[in-house]
């Protein structure tokens, strides 16, 4: 499932492929199987299956594809983001909320302390897997269960858990 910022910044290509295509919105939606409201409805939703977006693109001849994280500038130390933008704060809400514990995920995501400690923040929740999280906190950066090096953590990290960790809950409760 796609959300928020996310989803406008697809919809806002396939759009603009439709119309290279010469497809207004009616055209566009008969050709994927659904009707002009049903287009229209989506513009206003913030989430949408994987499903709708292939038939959109498919209609218009454009492909979704995946791109891999787009990596923050680090600190000079290399350990965490120089800054948490809205998109980068997306992505790492997106992983989050997958349940995805693969590390090689994990470490394409972000520098290997900062990701360590969200992982560590995450097993805070009382829903998660504390062990497999905790685990991969300890593969992509040795001590970072330690509660000195987790405090270091909370200290110079850019995201907040006050903020991410709703954010988290909403993100996951879109993807049930």
């Amino acid at each position: 499932m796609f959300t928020s910022t996310t989803l406008k910044k697809l919809l806002d290509s396939l759009t603009a492929a439709a119309r290279n295509k010469g497809l207004n919105d009616a055209a566009w939606a008969q050709a994927a199987g659904f009707s002009k409201e049903t287009l229209s409805r989506l513009r206003r939703r913030s989430s949408c299956d994987l499903s709708t977006l292939i038939a959109l693109a498919d209609a218009c001849g454009a492909a979704l594809s995946v791109t891999p994280f787009a990596q923050p500038a680090t600190t000079s130390d290399g350990h965490l983001p120089r800054e948490l933008s809205r998109d980068y704060e997306q992505q790492l809400l997106m992983l989050c909320a997958s349940r995805n514990l693969d590390p090689a995920a994990w470490a394409a995501a972000g520098p290997a302390f900062f990701m360590a400690g969200l992982a560590v923040m995450l097993a805070s929740n009382a829903d998660a897997d504390r062990r497999s999280l905790l685990a991969l906190a300890e593969v992509l950066h040795t001590g970072a269960t330690e509660v000195p090096v987790f405090a270091r953590w909370l200290k110079r990290s850019p995201l907040r858990p006050s903020r991410f960790l709703p954010m988290l809950a909403m993100e996951t409760q879109h993807a049930a």
